[in-house]
Parts: C-alpha cells; structure tokens; sequence
C-alpha cells in the first residue's frame, strides 16, 4: 500500500463515508487536533515512564484513533461503512478516563494553588499534551456547532485534558520533582 494517493492535492480529503470535504472543514481539524495530541503523547512515551503510566499512555493513544475515526465518520455515514464497523467513542471509555483520575489522584499531594506547568521531561510533556487536548476538545465543539457530533467524544476529551493533569503532576511527583505553584502579582526580585 503506497502512503501517498494524490486525492488531496487539490485541498479535499475524503471522510469515512465517502464525502469530501476541504482539509480546512471543521471536521478534519478536529481530527488533525487528536492526532497532534495522540502525537504528544508519542512524545511523553518516549521520556521515562513511572509504574503502569506506559501502558496508560498506550491505551491513551489507541483510544485517540477510536476518537479520530468517529469524528471522520459523520453519523450519517451510518455504523459501517463498507465491511468495516465504525469505532465510536462510548461512555465506558469515559468512565475508564473517570477512574484512571480518581486512582492517579489518590496518590498525589492535596492541590492548593494554581501550578505552572513543567517538571521533568515526562511530566512537562504531559502538561503539553493537556493544553492540545484543550485545544482539540474546542475544535470538537467548533464542529459540533456545525454538525452532529457524538456526545461522549466531547466528554472524553473533557475528561481526558483532566487525566493529563493528573498523570503530570504525578510524573512529577514520583521523581521528587517539586511543583512551582503560580504566585499572582509576585513582585519583581
């Protein structure tokens, strides 16, 4: 199978489906913003990972093609799309996410102020990876404006955003790395 197809040369790309649409279309971008994030947490992997967060970030990333293929196949397309069953996003995925929070944070210090992102390498890319999965849960919302959109996408980037939080502080945790908290109107030393 070649990697190139040259259907998009002139700006179109097809979706699951059959449709095309310009690669500017609220519907690619949200899928382009998944797969940016998917990507950062290719990069988090790459960093040394603590206990089960290896297998987390794995499931993460296979979880986020789930994601990119239902919001490339409009609900019009229908579930299937030529033999092939359409991969949604389901409540039980969030619900996952909702556990992974509650355990991770179980074992993190209590939260009393804002914290600047960083920390080590693994950390700090998590951190990165929080701000693009924002960034993507608000291309899903531009798209939901636009057209339906499945409701428990929009949850689990929600929850998701949440989850990176949490796994970065405790990446930081777990290697003695110390929070910076966010100290509003310091004075200037």
């Amino acid at each position: 199978m070649r990697i190139y197809t040259r259907t998009g040369d002139r700006g179109e790309t097809g979706l699951f489906g059959g449709r095309r649409v310009p690669k500017d279309h609220p519907r690619v971008a949200a899928g382009g913003d998944v797969d940016e994030l998917n990507a950062h947490l290719g990069l988090a992997l790459s960093h040394e990972a603590f206990g089960d967060l290896r297998e987390i970030l794995i499931r993460l990333q296979e979880n986020l093609l789930i994601l990119g293929a239902d919001l490339a196949t409009p609900p019009e397309a229908g579930e299937r799309v030529g033999q092939k069953r359409v991969p949604r996003v389901t409540a039980d995925m969030v619900a996952y996410l909702e556990d992974l929070i509650d355990r991770q944070e179980a074992n993190l210090s209590a939260l009393t102020h804002f914290i600047l992102p960083g920390g080590v390498t693994a950390g700090a890319c998590l951190h990165l990876a929080r701000a693009a999965c924002r960034r993507a849960e608000r291309s899903v919302v531009t798209l939901a404006h636009a057209e339906t959109v499945n409701e428990q996408a929009l949850a689990y980037l929600n929850r998701l955003s949440d989850l990176l939080f949490v796994l970065a502080r405790a990446a930081n945790q777990h290697t003695g790395q110390a929070e910076r908290p966010w100290i509003p109107n310091r004075e200037d030393p």
